[in-house]
């Protein structure tokens, strides 16, 4: 793939990145000799990749994976294991400076040692980058080729101009950052998840472009470590796929830890001059340049698709939206299948696991698995966090399903209290004239773990009335799950219910 953004930032070498390579892909590696046919080849070593290899090959098939990279994709190596391992740490610094609110004094020096953070960070990938590692899939009995997969037939593929035949296919190649059409920006250089997690050294101010879930996570990170951060948004709010309320209460958060944020703006132009970066901002009407040292850019992912030769297999695709698949996540050629962020809306670690398990009981086992009978949940992992799962009451009603909304907030939840982390809520959303959760969105500081809980009712078809018979712990935020179910059995309560239960306990 053509480089797609122009910041050079070199990539630490040190004890933590020389274990997480060898892990990874190991200096040296010599490919296997191929065998005569496979029964499954996965092209990608991301988490949907070594997901369908190592389920596969448990079940006896044989099985090649193809990485032309790192094993552990994006996830492991960019995303997900990076960021929240800072995102943690930042959270420290955060309650270390607002130590008052919990009883204790503000220490007199709260000095960030941003290249300890990254430090930490790096170890802690290297430590989860042994799950992913050749050693376990060589060990399961995979075979394991470095380089870049080209389709050359129906159903053969080359590594590096070595011939592999398979009798199925997964393609699995991920995702990378769009890069916005801003003029300047390439030339200045900016910063992507694919580079942000090689600083060393905590940029004095950041500019970030974007308010989805990485530009919200990172900048509030970097603004905790002490980075003069600005968000950009052309939206009216970020996080524009959650309900208004829960962004709002993101954005004041975003407002106590003081990031900067400008809604309705466009980044329109970049320069360098005297060594900082100065960018044009526009909204509405409104002109105004800001000068920064860093910027980052979170604006949209695009599928790698380039050099897959993926016509020659007669494997449809489009550039944006990527991989064609159906419902089964079978490509316009019946032996290939794509899996993850490649084909998929939903670009999620959990959702390439769970698309990877299909693809394996659909192409090896005669499978009839869907996509669209998974029940998906997701998370943006800022302080608070916003997690949701199945419809928006804004969805339901396009599908004219009538809808009753039972809302709980955090400041009514005792441990909520005892923590000092009353902003947020559980809003779970019901079919009208039943207990059936159609979905629920929660936005606290652990809605990611709490959220995990209406997505178990829902799979098993467990209502609001029944949830409210589950005991839970006590004190504990998800709590306020029970506390909605409750709220829903009090409406149970007619008016002649009520009536009649008064008359039997005054008899």
């Amino acid at each position: 793939m053509p480089p797609h953004h122009a910041f050079n930032v070199p990539t630490p070498s040190d004890a933590h990145e020389q274990r997480r390579l060898q892990s990874v892909h190991p200096p040296g590696w010599h490919n296997p000799k191929p065998a005569d046919r496979y029964s499954l080849a996965v092209i990608g070593g991301g988490t949907a990749g070594l997901v369908a290899a190592h389920a596969a090959a448990a079940l006896g098939a044989k099985v090649a994976l193809i990485e032309r990279n790192l094993l552990g994709g994006d996830c492991l190596n960019v995303g997900c294991v990076p960021s929240k391992a800072i995102i943690r740490t930042s959270r420290l610094y955060a309650e270390r400076g607002n130590a008052e609110h919990y009883g204790a004094p503000i220490p007199a020096d709260i000095r960030v040692d941003f290249a300890a953070v990254m430090e930490r960070m790096r170890g802690i990938r290297a430590r989860i980058g042994r799950a992913d590692s050749v050693q376990r899939l060589v060990a399961a009995g995979v075979d394991v080729f470095f380089g870049q997969a080209r389709l050359s037939a129906n159903d053969a593929l080359t590594v590096d101009g070595v011939k592999l035949r398979f009798n199925k296919a997964m393609i699995a190649t991920g995702s990378r950052p769009d890069t916005p059409a801003i003029p300047g920006l390439v030339e200045a250089g900016f910063l992507t998840n694919e580079n942000v997690f090689d600083l060393t050294e905590l940029p004095r101010r950041l500019l970030v472009i974007g308010g989805g879930p990485l530009g919200c996570e990172l900048a509030q990170a970097f603004c905790r470590f002490g980075a003069k951060t600005i968000i950009a948004q052309d939206w009216p709010l970020f996080l524009p796929r959650e309900e208004r309320d829960a962004a709002q209460l993101l954005s004041d958060a975003f407002a106590r830890d003081g990031i900067e944020v400008r809604l309705n703006t466009r980044a329109v132009n970049v320069r360098v001059e005297n060594g900082e970066k100065l960018v044009d901002l526009v909204s509405d009407d409104y002109h105004s340049t800001v000068a920064v040292d860093a910027i980052l850019t979170g604006t949209g992912r695009v599928p790698n698709i380039e050099d897959l030769n993926l016509e020659t297999a007669g494997v449809d695709c489009d550039p944006k939206r990527g991989i064609h698949v159906n419902d089964f996540l079978r490509t316009s050629n019946r032996r290939i299948y794509a899996a993850g962020d490649v084909g998929l809306e939903h670009k999620f670690t959990h959702t390439a696991d769970a698309s990877a398990r299909i693809v394996v009981a659909n192409a090896l086992f005669l499978g009839r698995q869907r996509l669209s009978a998974l029940t998906i949940p997701w998370c943006t992992y800022t302080d608070p966090a916003i997690a949701h799962v199945g419809l928006y009451v804004r969805q339901a009603r396009e599908r004219g399903i009538p809808v009753k909304t039972f809302t709980i907030p955090m400041h009514e939840v005792d441990r909520a209290i005892t923590d000092g982390e009353e902003a947020g809520f559980v809003k779970i959303h019901v079919k009208e004239s039943s207990d059936r959760i159609l979905g629920a969105t929660i936005v606290a500081r652990h809605a990611g773990d709490m959220i995990n809980e209406i997505t178990l009712a829902m799979v098993a078809g467990i209502g609001l009335r029944t949830l409210a018979r589950v005991i839970h712990a006590y004190p504990t935020q998800a709590e306020a799950i029970k506390k909605a179910a409750d709220a829903y059995n009090r409406t149970r309560l007619s008016p002649t219910v009520q009536s009649l239960l008064r008359r039997w306990l005054r008899w």
